[in-house]
């Protein structure tokens, strides 16, 4: 297979970027997208020019640092895959591949197709954890019983990798399905409840401080996710902010 690459290269932070053309050969189905950007690079790099940074890490679906902008959509075409799940098969031959970082403020571009997404860091450090007695006198977690139906979704909340594909999806770039996620997981099990109230008031504030848009009700961060999280997440999380405001 046979493909036309124009891939976004920038030198750094403060340079600006464009888009380079190249042009891949033999190219095979079973590939992964990460796989071909992997020969591209073997290519460059023996012809002495610059590989193509990316960023990756496990390729298994799990961390999801692989993000990539592939001809405009967050992932690529497949549903339900992170871009090092997804093979070269949802291609043709002699397709044209516009490959791009996310785009949004709060990730800004590093280089080439790596963006700074500690932005993400800062909001799950603002709240998403919970208090636990580590003294040696602590309770088992299954000890504590749970509603199955509270349990699962609390589970699904969790699945979320915060890899930024909801937000490069969004005409807001907004990071409420990524919060939602991070707030709904402690939100429906009582070992969240005791941080409940500072937890969503101040991770909504690092939210709105690191200059994510509002939320625009489109859906298109549910459809894009690698991981399918929910909406009802974002409609929780603005339950929970609204409580906390009352009590607060």
């Amino acid at each position: 297979m046979k493909l036309h690459l124009k891939i976004w290269r920038q030198k750094d932070a403060s340079t600006p970027g464009k888009i380079v053309d190249y042009t891949l050969d033999g190219v095979e189905g079973d590939m992964s997208f990460l796989e071909m950007l992997d020969i591209l690079n073997e290519e460059l790099v023996s012809k002495g020019e610059e590989p193509v940074e990316f960023d990756h890490d496990c390729r298994e679906g799990i961390c999801g640092t692989c993000s990539l902008q592939i001809n405009g959509e967050p992932h690529g075409p497949d549903r339900l895959v992170t871009t090092c799940q997804l093979h070269m098969r949802k291609f043709k031959d002699g397709d044209t591949i516009v490959i791009e970082p996310f785009r949004a403020t709060a990730f800004p571009v590093i280089k080439d197709l790596i963006v700074d997404r500690s932005a993400f860091d800062r909001i799950q450090q603002a709240g998403g954890y919970i208090s636990v007695n580590t003294s040696g006198n602590t309770i088992d977690a299954n000890a504590i019983p749970i509603n199955k139906y509270d349990a699962d979704e609390a589970m699904d909340a969790a699945t979320c990798i915060g890899c930024g594909a909801c937000v490069a999806a969004c005409k807001n770039a907004s990071a409420m399905l990524f919060t939602s996620a991070k707030v709904s997981q402690f939100a429906l099990l009582p070992q969240g409840q005791v941080e409940a109230t500072e937890r969503v008031q101040n991770m909504v504030r690092q939210m709105d401080l690191e200059g994510f848009g509002n939320c625009t009700n489109t859906g298109a961060c549910e459809v894009e996710c690698p991981k399918g999280i929910s909406l009802t997440n974002i409609a929780r999380m603005n339950r929970e902010y609204l409580s906390a405001t009352i009590k607060g």
